[in-house]
């Protein structure tokens, strides 16, 4: 844990000089302009922000009054996140499976699943950063604030 805060320290700083927006702050201004939504699954571009959440895959969020559980992976060429509201809780262990597992792979499904993406994604939405707009991309458009 404390090499993710002193990585996480050392991103900043770097950010700072960056005009690119932290994929952290893409999340929480995401789940903010769609007025904190039950659940949300799109998919971010590397090359859109600067990846402050890496090697995290499964954890809690903040936004405004909610958390949300936060299903993360890198798909080359994109980052994907799954987020569902629900109440705190210790994902630790879950979120050492889900590394241990994408290593045992090679991270090879995650790449399939990127380059599949690149061509089954019909929707695209900005979100407002506090460094300008950001595209995020979807498999379909979602019925905002539905439970399923």
């Amino acid at each position: 844990m404390v090499e993710l805060r002193l990585m996480s320290s050392a991103i900043r700083r770097l950010h700072s000089i960056s005009k690119k927006p932290l994929a952290s702050e893409v999340l929480t201004c995401y789940l903010l302009q769609c007025k904190e939504p039950p659940w949300t699954s799109y998919f971010v571009r590397y090359s859109s922000v600067e990846d402050d959440q890496w090697g995290l895959s499964h954890f809690n969020w903040p936004a405004g009054n909610s958390n949300y559980h936060i299903l993360r992976t890198g798909c080359y060429p994109f980052i994907k996140y799954h987020c569902s509201k629900r109440p705190h809780q210790d994902l630790s262990l879950e979120n050492l499976l889900m590394r241990i597992i994408k290593i045992t792979n090679l991270c090879i499904p995650c790449l399939l699943y990127g380059l599949a993406a690149t061509q089954l994604i019909r929707h695209v939405e900005e979100v407002n950063t506090p460094h300008g707009l950001v595209n995020i991309y979807f498999l379909y458009p979602e019925d905002k604030g539905s439970l399923y």
